[in-house]
């Protein structure tokens, strides 16, 4: 059944208003009449099965026939602390990302990246990449919608720790803490910052930095990853630490 993200403010117990881009894809994409049933989520957890009652313009007007308890999202709520890539390689990691389960993603430059954004090339990127992870979401029928927070300074990522039950940064140079230590100190409801750097990694000073706020350095594994691998990497570990070990 298709899924479609509103704003939470639209879903109410008894009805649900659809607009923008979804209107022309129930109306003329997916030619759907009054009477058909579709899923709708509010980004917030909140999932409802609902049945079209009217097309007014660019509104798409239906009605609740029920809400579904679905258990779609990880145990913990992981955020991808991402140090901004080259190319492309971004709109892959929200994507995977949000199909693999992440909360949240939090964009960042240091000290070795190679793009910047300006005011606004910054607008333009967040509109696009909030666009793929709401069809990434509704892909994978997420029932929660990541949040793309505005992108930062690797010192303004590091200063956010306190906000997370625990954080750490991939460092190919750590050789004893590794993710699972952490994932083992974990529980369900919890929060994790996960810092991945750039293609060219952390400096010594970063790591540093990240150091003194309380963000713990750790392995990923022998093998040194792309920077579009690492967050996917610990995604897939979290799945499977938490869903299928502990299920």
């Amino acid at each position: 059944m298709q899924r479609y993200f509103v704003e939470p403010h639209r879903l109410s117990e008894q009805s649900v208003t659809i607009v923008g881009d979804d209107v022309h894809h129930i109306v003329n994409v997916m030619r759907s009449s009054i009477g058909d049933e579709i899923l709708v989520a509010d980004g917030q957890g909140r999932v409802a099965r609902v049945r079209l009652a009217s097309f007014e313009g660019k509104q798409v007007h239906a009605e609740v026939v029920e809400f579904i308890r679905e258990n779609s999202e990880l145990p913990v709520r992981v955020t991808i602390g991402q140090g901004l890539p080259k190319g492309e390689k971004m709109e892959w990691i929200l994507q995977k990302g949000t199909e693999l389960g992440a909360f949240a993603f939090f964009p960042f430059s240091s000290e070795r990246t190679i793009v910047r954004l300006d005011a606004k090339k910054e607008a333009k990127k967040l509109e696009r990449w909030r666009k793929i992870v709401k069809e990434a979401a509704e892909q994978s029928h997420r029932a929660v919608l990541p949040e793309i927070l505005p992108p930062v300074s690797f010192k303004q990522a590091a200063a956010a720790a306190d906000s997370y039950t625990q954080c750490v940064v991939a460092y190919e140079k750590e050789g004893s803490r590794t993710l699972h230590d952490v994932l083992e100190s974990l529980t369900e409801g919890d929060s994790l910052l996960v810092l991945v750097g750039p293609e060219g990694g952390f400096s010594a000073e970063e790591i540093a930095l990240a150091e003194s706020a309380g963000i713990r350095p750790v392995t990923l594994g022998p093998r040194i990853l792309r920077t579009e691998t690492a967050s996917q990497y610990v995604l897939a570990a979290v799945s499977y630490h938490f869903e299928r070990i502990h299920s």
